[in-house]
């Protein structure tokens, strides 16, 4: 080992060894242009943005395309991108189709809207490319199966865009709840607080010449312009997202998908309150989830529990022997009235991420699945999915969990999935 290999350094590789990847020389310094990633990014809002920053600060990684159906984000990655890896060239697109059918090009991000994200995922493993996609996995619950499908079957990689899961508080919490020490959970409390604002009513506008907008739409059902419903805020339209719920339930349910494993979903009631505007999505959102031995409570705002109301997003587990609570970066446990935020005596057996951009790179260079992968996303998304069917039905449902099918309910079964408008079924 390396004199300038430190203690974190070293528990890094370890983990990484521990989990069956290959230890890469390259995780220490600038890698052969021969070992190195090929990358193309599609979808370049904000979290685009983010993506193109992340993968650029990897040694491993060479950014060779960038792709966005508004020219105006297009040449502004672009430049962003120039800035920070002078004399870089990097290919432009408007349509990823383009993309994938580049041979050179080894992986793929996905930080279009919701409604893209599984037809772009499959047909990249189609394509013989890896996908690292951002959250939600996928615009309906059905899209998840077929993602997975087409995934196995090509033998491909795949890294939900959770990034909080690489998070170290949240590896603590999973180890803390699997340890016992708060005993057996039976009910887990997740809030966000609603921070929304109404989006009016505004009409019908002349569409950009910098945007394609029928693309943007793609398997959406076609709308005439509206600014509103495009970019950032397309996310409080149920046509392409599921408003802030659909926005954080991965986030923060995350961490109970890792240390509980939650089985035998049964039942799904949510109620909500509606935008006044143009927005259909909920603007807040309660929902209780049934599971076997398990309740899980989603609420939009804080449970009425010391501290919560302090924490805009959280989980509160329930066990027989204490509670625990928690954020992205804090953690309170409270056992026989005594409170602290970790327990010594609870041994470090979760291995630390690497980074969630590092620990995808790692995975399709291992031919490892990595942290948060389709198999697991898939499962995490679900309720999400099925908590937003039973608000806009305004009834609870029963869950078949076997099946993956409501029980008795052809409405509620029918908006498990959505048939992609005929132009845009490229599946």
């Amino acid at each position: 080992m390396s004199v300038h290999t430190n203690r974190r350094d070293f528990v890094k590789m370890a983990g990484l060894g521990a989990l069956g990847f290959t230890i890469l020389p390259s995780l220490y310094g600038k890698a052969a242009a021969s070992d190195r990633l090929r990358i193309a990014h599609i979808g370049l809002g904000g979290m685009g943005n983010n993506h193109m920053k992340w993968f650029a600060d990897l040694p491993e990684v060479e950014i060779v395309a960038l792709c966005d159906v508004d020219e105006l984000h297009l040449g502004e990655t672009k430049t962003k991108l120039e800035g920070m890896k002078p004399g870089i060239k990097v290919d432009t697109y408007g349509d990823f189709r383009k993309i994938l059918d580049r041979k050179d090009i080894d992986a793929i991000t996905v930080a279009t809207p919701d409604h893209w994200h599984a037809q772009i995922a499959a047909l990249a493993f189609q394509a013989g490319k890896d996908v690292y996609g951002e959250k939600p996995l996928s615009y309906c619950q059905r899209e998840g199966k077929m993602m997975l499908k087409h995934m196995e079957k090509n033998n491909r990689i795949f890294q939900m865009g959770n990034q909080i899961h690489a998070g170290d508080n949240f590896h603590r919490v999973v180890e803390i709840i699997k340890s016992g020490a708060i005993g057996n959970v039976h009910t887990v409390r997740l809030w966000k607080q609603s921070t929304t604002k109404e989006l009016g009513s505004p009409t019908v506008q002349a569409v950009p010449k910098t945007l394609n907008w029928d693309m943007w739409l793609g398997p959406a059902p076609f709308t005439e312009y509206i600014p509103e419903k495009c970019h950032f805020t397309y996310r409080y339209f149920l046509d392409y997202s599921g408003g802030e719920f659909a926005d954080f339930w991965c986030h923060i349910a995350d961490v109970v998908y890792s240390s509980i494993q939650p089985k035998g979903l049964k039942k799904i009631k949510a109620t909500g309150e509606a935008y006044a505007g143009i927005a259909d999505a909920p603007k807040t959102l309660n929902v209780d989830y049934e599971f076997d031995g398990l309740k899980i409570l989603w609420t939009s705002l804080p449970p009425d529990i010391p501290g919560a109301a302090d924490q805009g997003i959280g989980a509160f587990f329930e066990g027989d022997k204490g509670t625990l609570m928690c954020d992205y970066n804090t953690r309170k446990i409270n056992i026989n009235g005594e409170t602290m935020t970790d327990i010594a005596t609870v041994p470090i057996t979760n291995p630390r991420s690497p980074g969630h951009q590092q620990n995808f790179v790692d995975a399709v260079k291992a031919r490892t699945q990595p942290e948060s992968n389709l198999a697991y996303a898939r499962e995490l998304t679900m309720p999400m999915h099925l908590g937003l069917i039973s608000y806009r039905l305004k009834r609870e449902l029963t869950w078949n969990a076997g099946k993956e099918k409501f029980v008795g309910d052809k409405e509620a079964n029918k908006l498990l999935s959505r048939k992609p408008r005929k132009e845009w079924d490229l599946v």
